[in-house]
C-alpha cells in the first residue's frame, strides 16, 4: 500500500498484536484515538479534537502516512481523492482534518485487510464494472465470474 512502509506496518500489527481483539474494524481507530471528542450538551455539539488514547507512536506513523498519502507524491487512489477532497472544503484546519480523517481510514483499512486477508485495491470504489448501487445507495462490490 502506498505511504504505508514496513515501519508502520510493523508497529501495526505489533501494537494490535490479535486482530481479533475487535469485533468490528470500525473500532481500532478509537483505540488509536483518531476520532473526535464529544462535548454534546442540547443543541450544542462542537468540533473538538482528537482523543489521542492509545499508542503515541502508532498515531504518529498513521498521521505521517496520511500526510504522504494527501502531500504531492503520494499515490493516486481512492484514499487519496477522498481525502483531498475532504482537505478542499474549506475553513482554516480542513488540511490538518483531512489528515486526521484519512489517518483513521487508514487504520480501519489496514485491521480489515489483515483480518481478511484480501490484496490492497487502490481503486476499490472506482471500478464502475464491479460495483452496484443497492436501493440504500451503498457501492457493493459484485462477485467476479469465474471462467471454468
Amino acid at each position: 500500500m502506498g505511504g504505508v512502509g514496513p515501519i508502520t506496518s510493523l508497529a501495526y500489527v505489533l501494537t494490535l498484536d490479535d486482530p481479533d481483539r475487535f469485533r468490528k474494524s470500525r473500532e481500532v481507530a478509537p483505540a488509536l484515538g483518531l476520532v473526535p471528542k464529544q462535548d454534546q450538551s442540547g443543541d450544542r455539539d462542537p468540533q473538538l479534537r482528537i482523543t489521542k488514547t492509545g499508542d503515541s507512536y502508532l498515531r504518529r506513523l498513521l498521521v505521517g502516512s496520511a500526510q504522504y498519502i494527501l502531500g504531492p507524491f503520494g499515490p493516486d487512489c481512492d484514499l487519496r481523492r477522498w481525502g483531498l477532497k475532504l482537505a478542499q472544503r474549506g475553513g482554516k484546519n480542513a488540511k490538518r482534518r483531512a489528515v486526521v480523517a484519512v489517518a483513521r481510514k487508514l487504520a480501519v483499512l489496514l485491521h480489515r485487510l489483515w483480518v481478511t486477508g484480501e490484496v490492497y485495491d487502490p481503486f476499490y470504489h472506482s471500478h464502475p464494472d464491479q460495483t452496484s448501487l443497492t436501493q440504500n445507495n451503498l457501492l457493493v462490490r459484485q462477485p467476479e465470474a469465474v471462467c471454468a
